[in-house]
């Protein structure tokens, strides 16, 4: 069957693109493997109307809402490989159906590239967290630390002392710079230059960090920036232009979300240095309305 869209992802940008293309009563195709990046969290903080909302609550409850459009469908699957046709797209899946379309838009999200530190990757999402926004009321006032993965560390820590007190855990990495040094100690922050050998705390809860020389450092949540891998490599096969993004690379988009590709869009996360599903789903909305627009002008 050929689609007027296919949407490679079904998190909340791909949904809110597909809600949007959907209610201009175009076809719209949402391939989905069934894992978003926040799937780690219990909670969601910072979207309007859904502060402290389950992620998958609201992702099932959307993709219900959008499945309820007669010229919507879903496939759980996988898109390995996208090529351009003369009238469209050819999307090849993992069970290797084969889909078209005449227009685009990538929403497949990223992945983080967690440290191997004995307890981290365990608690992602709950107790060891990337963005004080999303995960810092919470943890108002308690023992927070950074964990320091590259030079935006120190940033991050200097940030991460407006919610609470601040150790940076510099992992045996080099000392900051006097001028940075002088601003993390104005900030109150701590330095603990002992590598990190592993994360203790019952279930995902953390209590301590365990350092090289054998002590046990106090936390009860652990922050960092690790470096992000996009999920798909299908930008890139339809020759989309990358750039280096604060974590990793995004695909350059215009403002309509399509990206240096004709008739090929992107949104969410994949586009963005910093990410919220409020940004995710705002994103969606402008890609889905710039596909219907230009499937008639």
């Amino acid at each position: 069957m050929r689609h007027d869209a296919i949407i490679i992802g079904g998190s909340f940008a791909g949904l809110s693109a597909a809600l949007y293309i959907a209610r201009a009563r175009r076809s719209v195709c949402v391939v989905d493997t069934g894992a978003p990046r926040n799937r780690f969290a219990e909670h969601s903080h910072g979207l309007f109307g859904h502060d402290g909302s389950a992620p998958h609550t609201m992702l099932a409850t959307a993709r219900s809402q959008v499945a309820a459009y007669p010229t919507v469908t879903f496939i759980d699957d996988e898109a390995k490989t996208a090529t351009k046709t003369p009238d469209g797209f050819s999307v090849k899946l993992a069970t290797g159906d084969v889909l078209e379309s005449v227009r685009l838009v990538l929403a497949f999200g990223i992945s983080d590239e967690l440290p191997g530190i004995p307890g981290l990757a365990e608690r992602w999402g709950s107790s060891v967290l990337h963005c004080p926004y999303c995960h810092g009321y919470e943890l108002s006032g308690q023992r927070l630390g950074v964990l320091h993965v590259s030079p935006r560390s120190i940033h991050q820590a200097m940030l991460i002392a407006e919610w609470g007190p601040t150790t940076l855990y510099l992992n045996g990495g080099p000392e900051p710079d006097d001028t940075s040094l002088a601003e993390l100690t104005k900030r109150g922050v701590a330095i603990e230059p002992a590598p990190v050998t592993a994360l203790h705390g019952e279930n995902s809860r953390l209590s301590s960090i365990e350092l090289a020389d054998g002590r046990l450092s106090p936390a009860d949540a652990l922050y960092l920036g690790p470096r992000t891998r996009l999920n798909s490599e299908i930008a890139e096969q339809l020759g989309c232009e990358l750039d280096d993004g604060q974590f990793g690379p995004i695909v350059r988009t215009d403002v309509e979300k399509m990206t240096t590709v004709p008739r090929v869009y992107a949104a969410g996360d994949i586009t963005r240095g910093a990410h919220t599903v409020t940004w995710a789903a705002a994103d969606g909305v402008t890609a889905g309305l710039a596909v219907h627009r230009s499937l008639i002008f």
